[in-house]
């Protein structure tokens, strides 16, 4: 039988779904996928049309947490300094007092984050890749825990600038929210006759116990031979025909990480090859380049990952 975890961690998990779902109807699967990433310490892309819930899942999130959170609206003319801050000269001190940007955060909504400029969106890079930014010539720490959800449009493209590979591979995952169901989208009229529920938020969880998440995650079980099986799928995509860049040894890394905060999630103190495939997706399809050629014939990222999915042997 599956050994549980302890109680309290599951209440912490159970308390921001809770949450949540008072807010999103019909979104199990992206709750899931948005609390792996916040458990696994990655960062996370929400892309989908508009109008899908991207921007209040997001917030609902940062709501349930006692946090600092920040939204940044991205737009072609938002520069650099306006996501990491800057100095400014007090005339009374005689001195420039630096400013804190909207990075300086624990939870950071950058949303519709391909409106801005490629300079702009390179501002994110060490934030997310390194926990800190580099103002005026001094290395400034950014707050633990550290979480960017970015929200994008895939279908629009006037005014927009697509996010280079390295940007992209800073995102442990990506995923969308999709539509749900008729019934499902009868009770949203419903939950907003008078209001929007998500003005009903309120904390229920503290940083420490997002912290202890983490924490938890750390611990769980991979045994030798898994490590090997999310190797040898990210090994994979790099050899595959269509693919012009396969995933980064980062992915292998992120393939870990959210596989064992979805164990955590589920209860586990292990990985099992169910996590993993569940995982391979989100995590490794937005990492790929595909070649000109493969797209124009119908041969996606996704369908790359989901066809190793069914070569590579599975551990017994």
């Amino acid at each position: 039988m599956p050994t549980s975890t302890n109680y309290p961690t599951q209440e912490i998990i159970k308390k921001i779904t809770g949450n949540i779902e008072g807010v999103m109807r019909g979104q199990a699967a992206a709750i899931e996928k948005l609390l792996v990433a916040l458990v696994s310490g990655g960062h996370v892309l929400l892309e989908d049309y508009p109008g899908t819930g991207k921007t209040t899942l997001a917030k609902a999130l940062a709501l349930s947490i006692d946090a600092a959170f920040k939204r940044i609206q991205f737009t072609p003319d938002l520069l650099p300094s306006d996501i990491t801050g800057v100095s400014i000269f007090d005339q009374k001190d005689q001195s420039f007092q630096f400013h804190q940007g909207p990075v300086f955060a624990n939870i950071v909504l950058a949303d519709e984050i391909n409106r801005a400029s490629p300079r702009t969106q390179s501002a994110l890079l060490e934030a997310m890749g390194e926990g800190q930014v580099s103002i005026e010539g001094n290395v400034r720490p950014l707050e633990d825990p550290f979480f960017v959800i970015a929200t994008q449009n895939p279908v629009e493209f006037h005014g927009t600038y697509p996010l280079p590979e390295a940007q992209m591979d800073r995102f442990a995952l990506q995923f969308s929210l999709g539509y749900v169901s008729p019934e499902e989208e009868s009770d949203i009229l419903s939950d907003q006759m008078e209001g929007h529920p998500i003005q009903q938020v309120e904390k229920c969880v503290t940083l420490q116990d997002v912290l202890k998440l983490r924490q938890q995650a750390q611990g769980i079980r991979v045994s030798a031979e898994l490590k090997r099986y999310m190797v040898d799928i990210v090994r994979a995509t790099r050899s595959t025909e269509g693919v012009r860049l396969g995933a980064s040894p980062r992915a292998s890394l992120s393939l870990m990480k959210t596989s064992q905060a979805l164990a955590l999630l589920e209860g586990l103190e292990y990985v099992t090859p169910d996590h993993i495939q569940a995982m391979a997706v989100p995590v490794i399809a937005h990492r790929l380049s595909m070649e000109p050629q493969a797209r124009f014939s119908g041969l996606t990222a996704r369908g790359v990952v989901e066809e190793i999915l069914k070569k590579v042997a599975v551990p017994a």
